[in-house]
């Protein structure tokens, strides 16, 4: 008996030819220009609806706020242990669960509820205003103008919540190119990203008793291969540093008025052995900023110093380079 809404299958056996037929064949040629033409106008009308939405998010306002709230909300969640919830239905729907997946694939909890479920009390209502965010007129560019877009969302949030998102989505995705690309060969040690102190110039070294100035700072800086610079063979300035303070004083004023949070001495950069791993490194850092003490001298602008074997201080690392601004700005 056929089952119902199928063909009935034929009982009587066939004979089929060796070699199936190239069901190609007879296919007018015009036919195939026409579907090539067709392809490349999708793709093209698919290009420059990203072409729009890069636009859009590189000069208006309104755009780069509201993404930078959804960025900062999102990341708030997660780290008061929250999980973010997803809605979606149709291709919005679909993009939703792709969406969840790169964030799970990042750590970040979050979960996908589909809207009927949510009208049944498992989700408070969503504001209507959410509907139709891009404003792309066609279905196909829509979707995939909102997959660039939860990329970037997913990936931004990722960086404000973990300073290396590679390692974090290699652990929660072992498997894939991607995966296997972010796969370490071993730990990465914190002496491997520190700056030679012995390559840093000096500020007007060998130019006599003369006080360096601002600007004599920033012309050395902008011909220092690593962006650091050192008033005196004892302090540092550190290129994030650098690039504060032609904003704050007088270029020709003494490089000594701008203040010891500038100009660091080497008897305040924070000691930390070149052999540690970079993860280590972050995990004591987070562990000292649990305690009051720990928080004073492990903040923005914090210069590490890096211990080699022969427990000299032989580098120099910006704790902004392993640590996020908000690792920096939290509190216990």
């Amino acid at each position: 008996m056929p089952l119902s809404g199928y063909a009935q299958v034929q009982t009587n056996p066939l004979r089929l030819p060796l070699t199936p037929p190239n069901f190609l064949d007879g296919l007018d040629k015009e036919d195939d220009d026409d579907i090539i033409s067709l392809a490349t106008h999708v793709i093209a009308t698919e290009r420059d609806a990203l072409t729009n939405l890069h636009k859009l998010y590189q000069s208006d306002p309104a755009a780069q706020r509201n993404f930078k709230q959804a960025v900062q909300v999102m990341g708030k969640t997660s780290r008061q242990g929250g999980r973010i919830i997803v809605s979606g239905m149709g291709k919005s729907g679909k993009i939703g669960q792709k969406f969840v997946a790169t964030l799970n694939s990042f750590g970040i909890r979050s979960a996908f509820l589909h809207p009927t479920e949510a009208m049944h009390g498992d989700l408070a209502p969503i504001p209507s205003t959410e509907v139709d965010a891009f404003g792309v007129p066609t279905p196909t560019s829509s979707t995939t103008t909102a997959l660039a877009l939860t990329d970037a969302l997913a990936l931004a949030l990722a960086r404000r919540l973990h300073p290396n998102p590679t390692e974090i989505f290699h652990h929660y995705h072992p498997g894939g190119a991607i995966g296997a690309s972010a796969a370490p060969t071993a730990p990465q040690l914190i002496g491997s990203i520190a700056t030679n102190v012995d390559d840093v110039p000096i500020i007007l070294d060998g130019q006599g008793p003369k006080s360096p100035t601002v600007l004599d700072a920033l012309l050395t800086a902008a011909g220092s291969a690593s962006g650091w610079v050192r008033p005196s063979s004892d302090t540092i300035i550190a290129p994030r540093q650098i690039q504060r303070i032609g904003r704050k004083v007088d270029l020709k004023e003494p490089l000594s008025s701008i203040g010891h949070a500038t100009v660091v001495e080497k008897l305040d950069w924070i000691s930390i052995p070149a052999a540690n791993s970079i993860h280590e490194a972050q995990e004591w850092i987070l562990s000292m900023r649990q305690t009051s003490r720990g928080r004073t001298f492990l903040k923005p602008g914090t210069i590490l110093g890096i211990v080699d074997s022969q427990k000299c201080v032989s580098g120099v690392v910006e704790i902004e380079e392993i640590m996020t601004e908000d690792q920096l700005q939290q509190q216990p």
